[in-house]
């Protein structure tokens, strides 16, 4: 089974949740901008949240199924077609054999996630599938997808292959099928085209000018068209420090706000470094995080203050949402173990 990639689009890579286990020798991590809109799509096709998927920016690619299969997409709304017909996100669909993926427009977002039953099968390295594409490590031969390449797919699991029965039976060759269910609204980021994001205040905040609190807390920022996977640039009031200090270099993650010394922010993303030496005046809330993997360039976002706990509380309640959505889906698999159908509706 495998997917034939017609055209690429502007940035199509193979990615999963990253590689972790291995930045003390120097390695990123990597992974999924959204991983939320990645581990969704992929437990609506069957798959484990972990596995690989497609990341596909701002515009979409064209993508040949050569053999029937089990999709998701998920976070960004880029307007996708099968064979010329919108299709949803957030549920399940059943692609027919010959069956063209396509994109237009951006609608909300800036990154889409295309999980397929069985997963992207292609090497690991360092335990991962992710693409870095500055040191060609991992995704298809380290690179974005070109014209012409082919994905194969892995095997699907009992839950996906089920599903995948279950729609079969129902769809006709030319068009496929679309499940009724789809994920609770409640549960997905509040992606927006200018968001609020909340930030934790970082160890060296206290460091920072008491205008400097103020204008993170009140102003603006944009986001800068340097902006890319390994960190977002933000321009606003610039951010200063009460004196001039030497840092050390010291470990950072998905979401640390660093300050340079012209005062803008940069958060650290996906593709980000494995230590940093300018102060970190925030850290982004965890929950928030595909809020930020969704800005587009030139989006203008605020920052709202969050205390550890209230960010903790947060991320749990997603958390468990996500562990509700996956009983839930287990529930629907044994009813088409059992009755052949569920809950679920076609279209023709």
């Amino acid at each position: 089974m495998s997917l034939l990639i017609e055209k690429p689009g502007l940035l199509t890579t193979v990615q999963d949740l990253g590689r972790f286990g291995v930045q003390k020798f120097g390695v990123i991590v990597s992974g999924a901008m959204d991983a939320f809109a990645l581990r969704i799509a992929n437990l609506l096709v069957g798959n484990e949240e972990e596995v690989a998927g497609l990341e596909i920016t701002l515009l979409g690619p064209v993508i040949r199924f050569e053999q029937t299969a089990l999709i998701s997409l998920c976070g960004g709304d880029l307007s996708p077609k099968l064979n010329g017909v919108p299709i949803p996100l957030w549920r399940t669909v059943l692609v027919p054999k010959g069956s063209s993926l396509t994109f237009g427009p951006m609608k909300l977002g800036c990154r889409a996630y295309l999980a397929v039953g069985g997963g992207i099968d292609v090497p690991a390295r360092m335990n991962s599938r992710s693409t870095y594409l500055r040191a060609g490590i991992g995704g298809y031969e380290g690179r974005a997808l070109t014209a012409g390449d082919r994905l194969t797919l892995g095997e699907m699991t009992l839950r996906g292959s089920h599903l995948f029965g279950s729609l079969a039976r129902e769809a006709s060759n030319e068009t496929g099928a679309v499940s009724r269910w789809a994920v609770f609204p409640e549960m997905l980021p509040k992606y927006a085209a200018n968001p609020i994001v909340q930030l934790i205040p970082g160890e060296e905040y206290e460091l920072f000018q008491e205008q400097s609190h103020h204008d993170l807390w009140h102003e603006e920022f944009a986001v800068l068209p340097q902006s890319d996977r390994m960190g977002y640039r933000f321009k606003g009031r610039a951010l200063q420090l009460n004196h001039s200090k030497e840092m050390i270099s010291s470990a950072v993650t998905m979401g640390t706000v660093q300050v340079p010394p012209d005062g803008n922010p940069i958060i650290l993303m996906a593709d980000r470094q494995t230590t940093g030496g300018y102060p970190k005046i925030a850290q982004v809330a965890s929950v928030d995080l595909p809020l930020l993997a969704q800005t587009n360039l030139g989006a203008r976002v605020r920052f709202r203050e969050v205390t550890l706990q209230e960010a903790q509380r947060q991320l749990i309640n997603r958390e468990n949402a996500i562990q509700t959505l996956r009983k839930g889906l287990d529930q629907l698999e044994t009813s088409v173990r059992k009755f052949g159908s569920g809950d679920l509706d076609w279209h023709a």
